[in-house]
């Protein structure tokens, strides 16, 4: 018997594998699914998976992108922030979708764009993703050549930098060098969890006030 897209129900939390797809049926479930749903893909090599983030999981990925974001405000560092896009390269048989993504190096590169391809458009500087529980995802961004990735679970903030064609685990991020970004992301993460994020980004702000020499309007 064969299903339909519609029959499926995949619970927040949960997550449905899917195997021996190839990439025309892939791109069919893409496009079925259309831009307005809750759920996340990650292709790779025929296999399929289809997640539902928990609420929290939305909410540490909401806080974690508004830190980044007022971080390069304050430096005045241009940036585009593409959120959950679909990065794809056929040849190389990946597909993913983080919980967010900054284009900060090559942000030109991305301006106008509403569709990105990864055989001809450069990767995302920045990966975000919360509570990875598939090393599907860390093959989707090395082979993909993702630069960075921040792996954020309940232990805290991890960095992985793209190294020889591996992900090397780091204590410091090239994209903000000179400030403590775990500690920073750390706190405030809990603090949003304690107080509340409006809370947690006031005294953020505060901390950049105290020691970066910029205005943050």
């Amino acid at each position: 018997m064969q299903l339909v897209l519609e029959q499926i129900i995949v619970h927040p939390g949960q997550q449905l594998l899917l195997k021996e797809l190839n990439w025309q049926k892939f791109e069919t479930i893409l496009s079925e699914l259309g831009e307005s749903r809750a759920s996340r893909l990650s292709y790779s090599n025929g296999f399929l998976e289809i997640m539902v983030p928990l609420p929290e999981h939305e909410k540490d990925k909401e806080i974690i992108g508004d830190i980044i974001k007022i971080l390069l405000d304050a430096q005045n560092i241009n940036f585009e922030p593409l959120g959950s896009t679909t990065f794809k390269n056929e040849l190389m048989n990946q597909a993913v979708e983080p919980d967010a993504c900054f284009y900060i190096k090559n942000y030109q590169a991305v301006i106008g764009k509403n569709k990105l391809n990864l055989e001809i458009d450069p990767p995302p500087d920045l990966v975000i993703e919360i509570d990875i529980t598939s090393r599907t995802h860390l093959d989707n961004y090395r082979l993909l050549g993702v630069p960075e990735l921040w792996r954020y679970t309940q232990s805290g903030l991890q960095i992985n930098l793209l190294q020889e064609g591996e992900y090397i685990e780091s204590l410091t991020s090239p994209n903000f060098p000179n400030i403590p970004i775990v500690k920073l992301i750390n706190q405030y993460v809990e603090q949003s969890q304690e107080f509340g994020r409006s809370e947690a980004i006031r005294n953020f702000k505060n901390w950049l006030r105290e020691n970066i020499d910029h205005d943050l309007n």
